[in-house]
């Protein structure tokens, strides 16, 4: 039997006997040669020389967080730009989108399930009213920005082994969204074995497959390398990304204003920039960006102490108020370096999750009601303290932030329609039309305006507007 990573049957054996993984062959003489075949290279693709250290590290030993020392809040660019010349770096920002100097970047493996969704994520509704898929979303920024700049952005989009097929028919029959076939890569992330809880033993999803996760968005830093991805870029003349994750339909894919920071601030190194919105309330579940030891890191909320969530300033403001939103500059270059020399290595994360599994000794599929495993990602963010200085931006929550992530309640569709009416709604007010608004000022109509049309209120004095938006209407521009 001839195999792709030229491994034999006794060569996987005693790789797994040395890893303490045996088991993961039990099944092996029921298989089919094909099925048989597959297992031996899925087992192939698994570090089971680096399992040991993970087993002990986040199995049998859970490691808790250690606050870093002297942690301040990090420095931003606020918005309101009063201490920096938002034009300038606008102008630098347009002129690398000019030179072909800009790739987009979208983080796409996630499925819909937490929506009660059967498909990729990118494939889920985004828009208010005409319910545009996500990907269309993204893809309308992107050709809008070849509009506007006059040279191609391709456009690379990291998949998942879960979601790869599918995502890649669904561009092919919309036909890429007007975007050209040819500058748009897709590649899948990694993936990491998923770990009993109590054992630290792999598990098997099937007889023959091993249970794996998606290896996080962290993973992305270290596809882009092993996909060849950089390497395209590279050949295009391409020197940086546009990150963005796919469940964001307001996310500005291509901003010249952050570019132009990410490259030319003084305090940045142009190797991986962030934006950020200021906390709606101390307790928000997002990530938050943090200064120690010269070093931009990224805290999650639940690793923040209470007492530092709700620190206040002389003015009454949260001091640790910059909210990660994850959308992030990050160049070509950084990448690179990240991944020479051998493998790119980023912090682990550790969950516990349900993951049914193979019983070796029935070999009955359980289904467990209660966490068994435990499953490991990267986060992207991890890379940040690796920069040799790293800026963030701030930018306003209604105008780039409505991600989709819940059925109902926060972070759902209905929270994201809201959102996008409210930022329709005050670039209309600020062209002279009148928005019906209830007492408690929400718009009572629901607005819808592309990126194909305007990106921002100035962009609609090309346009022909009505005076007033009739009660309860909807309106696509």
């Amino acid at each position: 039997m001839e195999l792709k990573s030229g491994l034999t049957l006794s060569e996987t054996r005693t790789r797994l006997r040395s890893a303490g993984q045996e088991h993961l062959l039990h099944f092996y003489a029921e298989l089919d040669p094909h099925a048989q075949r597959a297992l031996i290279e899925q087992i192939a693709t698994i570090e089971l020389e680096r399992l040991p250290r993970l087993i002990d590290q986040y199995v049998r030993h859970k490691q808790p967080f250690t606050l870093p020392t002297r942690l301040e809040p990090a420095p931003y660019y606020a918005r309101d730009a009063r201490s920096w010349n938002r034009d300038q770096y606008r102008a630098k920002g347009e002129e690398l989108l000019r030179a072909g100097k800009i790739a987009a970047f979208t983080v796409a493996g996630g499925q819909g399930t937490r929506l009660g969704f059967d498909g990729p994520k990118g494939t889920y509704f985004g828009t208010a009213v005409t319910r545009k898929p996500l990907f269309r979303c993204l893809a309308e920024w992107i050709l809008s920005a070849h509009h506007r700049f006059q040279k191609t952005i391709p456009w690379y989009i990291m998949t998942s082994p879960l979601n790869h097929a599918e995502t890649v028919a669904f561009f092919q029959h919309h036909a890429y969204f007007g975007l050209s076939e040819r500058d748009v890569m897709f590649f899948s992330q990694g993936v990491l074995p998923s770990l009993d809880l109590k054992t630290g033993n792999l598990l098997l999803s099937e007889k023959g497959m091993v249970a794996t996760n998606p290896d996080g968005h962290g993973g992305s830093l270290r596809a882009l390398w092993t996909s060849g991805a950089i390497d395209d870029m590279k050949r295009r003349g391409v020197e940086h990304l546009s990150y963005v994750q796919i469940d964001n339909p307001l996310a500005r894919v291509i901003d010249p204003v952050f570019i132009g920071l990410h490259a030319a601030a003084p305090d940045s190194s142009a190797e991986m920039s962030s934006k950020m919105v200021a906390k709606s309330d101390p307790a928000e579940k997002v990530g938050v960006f943090c200064r120690a030891d010269a070093k931009t890191q990224v805290i999650e909320y639940s690793d923040l102490p209470r007492e530092k969530m709700e620190e206040r300033d002389p003015s009454g403001n949260l001091r640790f108020n910059a909210g990660s939103i994850a959308i992030h500059m990050i160049s070509v270059d950084f990448v690179s370096r990240l991944n020479a020399g051998g493998e790119l290595s980023l912090p682990l994360h550790r969950a516990e999750k349900k993951v049914p599994f193979v019983d070796p000794a029935t070999g009955n599929t359980v289904q467990p009601t209660a966490p068994n495993a435990v499953k490991l990602e990267a986060f992207v963010f991890d890379a940040l303290p690796l920069c040799r200085s790293s800026i963030v931006y701030e930018t306003d929550r209604i105008d780039e932030f409505a991600p989709i992530k819940n059925a109902d309640g926060n972070d759902s569709p209905a929270t994201c329609r809201d959102i996008q009416t409210e930022r329709a709604a005050r670039w209309l007010e600020a062209r002279g039309v009148l928005v019906p608004r209830s007492a408690v000022g929400k718009p009572e109509c629901t607005i819808e305006i592309s990126p194909l049309t305007a990106w921002d209120a100035q962009d609609l004095s090309r346009l022909t507007l009505p005076p007033a938006i009739p009660p309860n209407s909807e309106l696509t521009l």
